[in-house]
């Protein structure tokens, strides 16, 4: 089934709709993550760098909508690693109603694909459906992709994808 997608660019006046979202995110990943609430019982969102997305060229935050109602948001910076110049899938987030349903792969490829530039797509070796998503989402795009080591976070698998079309 092929549902409309839509990528919708947010902005500051968005954050707190964005904050409240990753909180579904944050909660996915606990387990595997181990995060446990804060006392007043949301998980820890690092204030500084997530306004960030509103606030840094290169960095953007979009709400995904299928329908018109929301689904999901979509997190991109600009990587900061040294010898590293690509832009950066840094969260991807679909509520679980829109998943199975092609959205996120829809999203992921289409965001991977756009522009100039190459790309950072890196994802927790513990995170299987995550991982799973990354496997399905880059062994399908019409740019070539890498998988490439980085030392700053030894869990995460890296795949670098270059702008270069097949």
């Amino acid at each position: 089934m092929t549902l409309p997608v839509e990528l919708l660019q947010t902005g500051p006046e968005h954050a707190d709709l964005v904050r409240n979202l990753y909180q579904f995110y944050a909660y996915e990943s606990s387990d595997w993550e181990q995060e446990d609430v804060e006392a007043d019982g949301r998980f820890y969102l690092h204030e500084p760098h997530f306004t960030r997305y509103w606030q840094t060229p290169g960095w953007s935050a979009s709400l995904i909508l299928v329908d018109g109602f929301i689904a999901g948001f979509l997190l991109i910076e600009r990587s900061e690693l040294t010898g590293i110049d690509a832009w950066e899938l840094a969260d991807l987030f679909v509520l679980k109603k829109y998943r199975r349903q092609g959205v996120g792969l829809a999203v992921a490829r289409r965001t991977l694909c756009q522009g100039q530039g190459d790309w950072l797509v890196r994802c927790y070796r513990e995170d299987a459906p995550a991982l799973a998503f990354c496997q399905a989402v880059l062994g399908d795009l019409p740019r070539p992709v890498r998988e490439i080591v980085l030392d700053d976070e030894p869990l995460l698998c890296n795949f670098l994808v270059t702008q270069r079309l097949h």
